[in-house]
């Protein structure tokens, strides 16, 4: 390749990454030095309507540290543990009236608790009574 006059060849390409150190980064997960808190409900339960049998999701997202476990109450009374409880929510499979009414999420660790709640309503589309119009009295 011919010289070019006032040309000056370089081997380095400006990257538009930020420059790479030899020194690895390694990220810190916090376990050992993060600070307890309290929990804390960065998405609460919302209001919902729902007709008979429909799935629906009662959905949460929680903080604190240590990480806060979650415990469900329908109308007061505990859900038990279950598949159908995460850390992100409560599945509520094929709906039923009896399903509807005050839904709440107490978020506990080592200092304190938060507690969020709402209602379900489930609207009756006609499926459980069909259900039951095919039965006799025998059955």
């Amino acid at each position: 390749m011919a010289e070019v006059p006032g040309y000056v060849r370089s081997l380095e390409i400006p990257s538009k990454r930020p420059k790479v150190t030899d020194d690895p980064v390694i990220p810190d997960t916090g376990a050992a030095s993060q600070e307890p808190t309290l929990p804390v409900f960065n998405r609460k339960l919302r209001k919902a309507a729902v007709g008979t049998g429909c799935d629906i999701r009662l959905r949460v997202s929680v903080a604190g540290f240590p990480k806060p476990t979650l415990t469900w109450y329908h109308n007061d009374e505990p859900i038990p543990p279950s598949a159908a409880q995460d850390s992100g929510g409560l599945w509520i499979r094929d709906c039923r009236t009896s399903d509807a009414g005050l839904y709440t999420c107490v978020a506990t660790n080592e200092l304190g608790e938060a507690t969020c709640s709402a209602v379900l309503a489930i609207m009756d589309l006609g499926e459980e009574r069909e259900k039951s119009k095919g039965k006799g009295v025998n059955e």
